[in-house]
């Protein structure tokens, strides 16, 4: 019953979300856009409200929003099928498929269980070896609930059942609730450090070439890690005193580490084959440039080895649902961006709304906006959707209010990740850690709200002078 009951849910919303996008087509149309842009537009709006809704998986709403563009000849099929051939939408797909030589070999949880048993004497200390783990990982599995959820969260679960007391069932929900709220905020921060580490990121970059605004694996990871690192290093502390957990020292963690380790026996040949690619593909994205290496292709040539030498099978990327899904949806929304782009719309929708800041002083609407950009995540589940409906238009608004467009973006970019830590379903990994049931969801968001304080004092503050070294602004 409860699923029939979900099905009509779902058809509802559909009906709905169509329904109003049918009232829109009929509103007069702007003389300053062409009439395809007007229906683009509207075809966009809907497929947004989709997402953010989602009566049906992500994947699903990018096809029909597809298929709205070819019926109502706003795009013809070629246009509409020209964002499954941009190499960003394929530098995702095979970021995807080498996140599993990770996981398969093992090496993502010897690299957690190692960091763990070096410094996880005391729970503070635990915390700091997951995110470790965590930041470690970031630049090759691009996937925030991957990372966190198929590497990082069951580590911590197995920690959090070690502090349990039926006893005493108090000390466990502050321990987990500690642990899990502090891997949660970890895998914000990590997925903000590097274009890899999160699928929504090369939307933004995607959208900002659109503007005409070049941005690479370097200038983006260059940017994010003073601020990243400071705000790695100082969220565990902050959540410690927002919510201290009961036991503070333990050496149960350091040792489920050791067992496990030794469990898992010698490092294998198939890990060294995924560390070196690992060391291989950072330093090509680094200075690949310098050998005219694009991004995707140093993320081919990384993967290539891989499947030669066995480490992963093609079998298991034909099987990877999740690079899949992300392939359909990620290559419609580069599609819809790079034609909205096209048509002018974004550029027409930052006028509009540039005269509400006339009156302001540069550094006055930079700090507005920034704010508005950054808290109306509460509105949403979803980053990528943030990205796609917000990023283009204050982007024309930062560059407007005098932001060198480069650095517009990366604000941007980051403000948008960052806000993800605001709730318990900012980022598709958040909803995993607190689905574990170690904290109140009062408490979560509480702990969120303060974090975000913090990340935008850091990001603003620290990041700001360090943007000014690197001659961003």
């Amino acid at each position: 019953m409860l699923n029939k009951a979900k099905k009509h849910k779902q058809t509802l919303i559909l009906f709905i979300i169509f329904g109003l996008s049918s009232i829109m087509w009929y509103l007069p149309v702007s003389e300053a856009l062409p009439e395809n842009g007007w229906h683009l537009l509207i075809i966009f709006t809907a497929t947004i409200v989709g997402i953010i809704l989602n009566p049906l998986p992500m994947g699903v709403i990018a096809l029909l929003s597809v298929l709205a563009c070819v019926l109502t000849n706003t795009l013809s099929l070629a246009e509409c099928l020209s964002g499954f051939g941009d190499s960003i939408v394929w530098l995702i797909v095979f970021a995807f498929f080498i996140s599993h030589g990770f996981i398969k070999t093992g090496l993502g949880s010897r690299i957690a269980y190692y960091v763990l048993s070096k410094i996880g004497h005391s729970t503070l200390g635990i915390s700091y070896a997951l995110v470790i783990a965590d930041f470690v990982l970031s630049p090759l599995i691009p996937s925030a609930s991957a990372r966190g959820g198929g590497i990082i969260f069951p580590i911590a679960k197995s920690i959090c059942k070690s502090f349990s007391d039926e006893e005493h069932p108090g000390i466990s929900s502050r321990n987990g609730g500690f642990i899990m709220s502090v891997c949660a905020q970890s895998t914000v921060i990590t997925s903000a450090l590097f274009v890899t580490a999160m699928a929504a990121n090369p939307l933004a970059i995607k959208f900002a070439a659109s503007a005409g605004i070049a941005i690479s694996w370097t200038d983006w990871a260059l940017a994010a890690i003073v601020p990243g690192i400071i705000s790695l290093a100082v969220m565990p502390l902050v959540v410690y005193y927002l919510y201290p957990p009961a036991i503070r020292y333990s050496n149960s963690a350091p040792q489920i580490a050791r067992e496990k380790l030794d469990a898992m026996g010698k490092i294998s040949l198939q890990e060294i084959i995924m560390m070196a690619v690992f060391v291989i593909l950072i330093a090509l994205w680094i200075n690949g440039s310098k050998f005219g290496l694009s991004p995707t292709t140093v993320a081919l040539m990384g993967l290539s080895i891989l499947l030669v030498t066995k480490v992963i099978n093609f079998e298991d990327n034909l099987a990877d649902k999740g690079a899949w899904h992300t392939f359909i949806w990620f290559g419609t929304l580069v599609m819809l961006s790079d034609f909205l782009s096209k048509f002018g719309l974004m550029t027409w929708i930052g006028g509009k709304l540039q005269f509400l800041f006339m009156s302001s002083s540069p550094i006055n609407s930079l700090i507005i906006l920034s704010l508005i950009y950054f808290y109306i995540h509460y509105l949403f589940a979803s980053t990528t959707a943030h990205i796609s409906v917000l990023l283009p238009t204050f982007l024309v608004l930062f560059i407007n209010a005098g932001v060198p467009g480069l650095m517009a973006t990366l604000i941007l970019s980051f403000l948008s990740t960052l806000s993800a830590g605001l709730t318990h379903f900012g980022l598709s990994s958040t909803p995993i850690f607190f689905g574990a049931g170690y904290m109140r969801t009062k408490d979560w968001w509480y702990i969120g709200l303060v974090t975000s304080i913090i990340y935008l004092l850091i990001w603003g503050g620290i990041g700001g002078m360090w943007w000014k070294l690197l001659n961003l602004w």
